[in-house]
């Protein structure tokens, strides 16, 4: 059996050729045992891939009929969800079938489709994380002005120009492919010869999106801890000499020393002396600032792990895209190997659900509403 790069996104024809002359099926393995490892694998990538249509189904299925999460930054999570749902559904059956067999038997024309459906919905998958960091990172340093900004419009604007960039980084292969649509072809790659290409799309897909994730991540986290460590303010600036005054029973009050010149007066014309007043601040408001700070930390501890798996599933197939058509004949990966590290890229359209519904305190009640609700109607 021989197995070459058949990497759906930017797989990469010099190392598919060579991959041909160190794989030869090992004498051992007799037929019966190829077949059971086939199997094996199509059963666990197609469980994958089942998993992953579902956990996005559930995320947009729970932001449609949850109306408290109707908000410009669920909804670019929802277009999240889509796009990952298309990665599930486009690409990664096909890929299940490229990978079990190691042959191309669809054609021409439904290879140029799978080619440019991966390259786009990924892509696209990566970029959104960016604008729901950048989205974040605005809600948090502008509070006050990106509230008025912030609406269902500025979401779909974001969202739209995330699928303009996909679609430019998937469109030039095909300006130079050579193969006619009638010819039969034995494996589906994009031709990465175009070195230049290599690097544009490589850093347009992977790498500036990463350094850009990276630096709002930090600076969403430096943001939110000064917030979370900043003392409230209960009283406003109407008082102008108030103290905080710890009460009993975790209440709180709001002590304010006002003196009126003498001279003022009522209907009556008796002066008034106001020597002290203590007004009692509910603990309401205090718990207000808690649940806000808690909130925060859990938002921005969501978003640190969301990049997390995004460089863990992204890294390793992007550093050998841009390696080996750089290196070429210097360098070489095992054809196991660029498999794991497509499908470990696959992976991450998988996880970016299931950290929202396990990490994210809104999702996680709407969506056991949502089966309370099933379970009752049922």
């Amino acid at each position: 059996m021989t197995q070459y790069n058949h990497s759906a996104e930017f797989s990469l024809q010099s190392s598919a050729n060579k991959s041909l002359n160190f794989t030869e099926t090992p004498l051992a393995w007799d037929e019966r045992t190829l077949l059971g490892l086939k199997i094996s694998l199509s059963i666990l990538l197609s469980v994958i891939t089942l998993a992953t249509i579902l956990a996005n189904v559930f995320v947009i299925i729970t932001i449609f009929l949850t109306r408290k999460l109707h908000t410009p930054a669920n909804y670019l999570i929802g277009s999240l969800a889509v796009t990952d749902l298309l990665v599930s559904v486009l690409v990664m059956p096909i890929s299940i079938a490229y990978t079990v067999t190691h042959t191309w038997a669809f054609g021409q024309v439904l290879c140029d489709i799978w080619l440019s459906s991966d390259i786009t919905c990924c892509t696209a998958s990566i970029l959104h994380l960016c604008v729901i960091a950048l989205d974040r990172y605005w809600a948090i340093t502008d509070a006050l002005e990106y509230t008025k900004r912030r609406t269902a419009g500025r979401a779909a604007l974001m969202i739209a120009v995330v699928w303009m960039i996909s679609i430019s980084i998937s469109v030039p292969p095909f300006f130079w492919r050579q193969v006619k649509a009638h010819e039969e072809i034995a494996k589906c790659t994009v031709n990465t010869d175009q070195i230049t290409y290599t690097i544009y799309s490589t850093c347009g897909a992977f790498y500036i999106p990463t350094v850009l994730l990276l630096i709002l991540y930090g600076r969403i986290y430096v943001a939110a801890r000064s917030r979370i460590l900043k003392p409230p303010s209960l009283c406003g600036k109407r008082f102008t000499t108030a103290h905080l005054i710890a009460g009993s029973a975790g209440s709180s009050l709001c002590s304010i020393n006002a003196s009126l010149h003498e001279g003022h007066s009522l209907s009556g014309g008796s002066p008034i002396f106001i020597n002290h007043v203590k007004i009692k601040v509910a603990d309401s408001v205090l718990e207000r600032k808690r649940i806000s700070a808690a909130r925060e930390r859990k938002a921005t501890k969501t978003l640190g792990i969301i990049l997390g798996a995004f460089i863990f599933c992204w890294l390793p197939f992007f550093v050998m895209s841009l390696v080996l058509p750089i290196c070429q004949d210097a360098c070489w990966f095992h054809p196991i190997l660029l498999d794991f590290f497509t499908w470990l890229g696959y992976l991450n359209s998988l996880i970016n659900p299931v950290i929202y519904t396990a990490f994210n305190e809104e999702f996680k009640q709407a969506f056991q509403k949502l089966i309370l609700f099933k379970k009752r109607s049922s």
